[in-house]
Formats: C-alpha cells, structure tokens, sequence
C-alpha cells in the first residue's frame, strides 16, 4: 500500500425502509435493524411497536448483507401488502358462559319406562304323597278316598292299590312311594297285591298272557316299547307318565298298545 493510498472502508448500511405508495390513512414502515424489527406508525395516533425478537435471531440477521438481495426480494417486498389500522379499533371478546353452553345442548329425551310385566295368577296345587315303610299304607289308604276311580275299574284290586299313589311324582329309576317311574309302579303295585313281576318294563312285557284289547280287564298291563301302565278300564288307564309328571288317570295315547294279563 503506497503512502497516499487511503484504505477502503465499508460504508455503514443504513436501514432500509420500504414506504408504501397509498398516502390515506396510515402508513406502516418495516425497518430491518440489527436489534429487531420495529413496526412504526407514521401520522398522528399512537405507534404500535411489535414485540422484539431474541438476540440470537437478531445476531443471525445482522450478518446478512442486504445489498445482496436479489431483485426478485425487492420485487417482493416493495410489492407487500399495507397493514393499515384505524386508530380508535377497538377488540371486542364475547364471552360464553357455562350456562349458556347447557342451555344451548339439547338434552336427550328420557327413556321411556318399560311395561309392568302381567300379574300372573298364584295357583295352589296340592298333592298327596305317601312315606316308605309302614306309614305308606295308611297314607294311601286316605288319598284313596279322594281319588275318583272309573267306574268300569271299581272292584278291581290292583286299581284300588294303584290309586292310592295319585299325586307321586315321577322319579326315574323310582319303586316306591316316594318316586316311581312306569316299571317301579307296576312292579310296586302288584307287589302290594301279592304278586310277584319282573323290574323292568321289557321283562313284564313277557310276564303274562297276552290278551285282545275287547277282553282286557282293570288290572291288565297296557305295554307299548319303553313304557308301561295299568288298565283301568274304557278308555283309560293309570300311570307314571314321564319326568315332572306324577301318577294319574288318563286316557290311553298309545294307537296300539299290548294288554298283559298277570294270572
């Protein structure tokens, strides 16, 4: 460097400020500092000032050489936009209450209640049952008494016995008064009379002399395949009939059922 040489010093930037043409109302100037950027509010009215930003950010823009900006930035910024506000606006909040919320939520309709179920009718039922052993005899003996015997089978032995367990409930597996099923009682009953029969309704079905349903007697067997019952004359007959049933006269169902006579 030569003694009469001075050295070249940068020129100071200076910021740049960007005015918008439109002269109504007010004008905003965005002015780029190393500290910040300042929003100022040329005219009358109060300035409006945006809140700085840190000083990190700040030294990050310090280092930029504006005069570097291409034309299209320029372009760009010259090009923005006014942001123009009247000096008396006011901001207005309106508020919302929790009140107002519930009022304004329309409940759903409450369900409506289901039907009372019908009164159903207690009905009373009463049935005679007769113990094991030696009080069974004189249990049945008054059940009997209150047991209409068909006409055709009065004076038959075996149906007078048989009566006398109306009302017992079925028990599969049963053979006495506490519980019969079809075999049990008629093996019951004829043993009550003297007579000795097989267990089983398969074997009391070979254990008498089979007979035509025109000369079957009260007191016959009336067998068809996996059940069996007494005659009681007519159309009738006296039985164990199946699980939650009990001893009773009926009508003969079966459409073609085997009469035993036990001689």
């Amino acid at each position: 460097m030569t003694a009469g040489t001075r050295g070249r010093h940068r020129a100071a930037r200076r910021p740049i400020a960007v005015a918008p043409s439109s002269t109504a109302g007010r004008r905003a100037a965005v002015v780029a500092t190393a500290g910040g950027l300042l929003i100022s509010t040329l005219g009358t009215g109060t300035a409006a000032q945006a809140a700085p930003v840190d000083n990190d950010a700040a030294n990050k823009l310090s280092t930029v050489d504006l005069a570097a900006l291409t034309d299209q930035a320029r372009q760009a910024l010259a090009s923005a936009p006014v942001v123009t506000v009247a000096g008396d606006a006011k901001v207005s909040v309106d508020t919302v209450s929790l009140e107002k919320i519930e009022e304004a939520i329309t409940p759903a309709p409450e369900p409506e209640p289901e039907p009372e179920p019908a009164p159903v009718a207690e009905t009373r039922t009463t049935s005679s049952t007769s113990s094991s052993g030696s009080s069974s005899a004189s249990t049945a003996s008054s059940a009997t008494a209150s047991v209409a015997i068909p006409d055709s089978a009065v004076g038959s032995t075996i149906i007078s016995i048989a009566s006398r367990y109306v009302g017992v409930p079925y028990v599969s597996g049963g053979s006495s008064p506490s519980g019969f099923d079809c075999s049990g009682f008629t093996w019951y009953v004829y043993q009550q009379a003297g007579i000795s029969i097989p267990r089983s309704s398969a074997e009391q079905r070979y254990a008498g002399t089979v007979v035509p349903r025109s000369q079957a007697q009260p007191g016959d067997l009336i067998w068809t395949p996996g059940h069996i019952g007494i005659y009681a004359g007519g159309n009738t007959q006296i039985d164990a009939p199946r699980p939650g049933k009990t001893i009773q006269f009926r009508n003969i169902w079966q459409s073609n059922p085997t009469f035993i006579r036990i001689a």
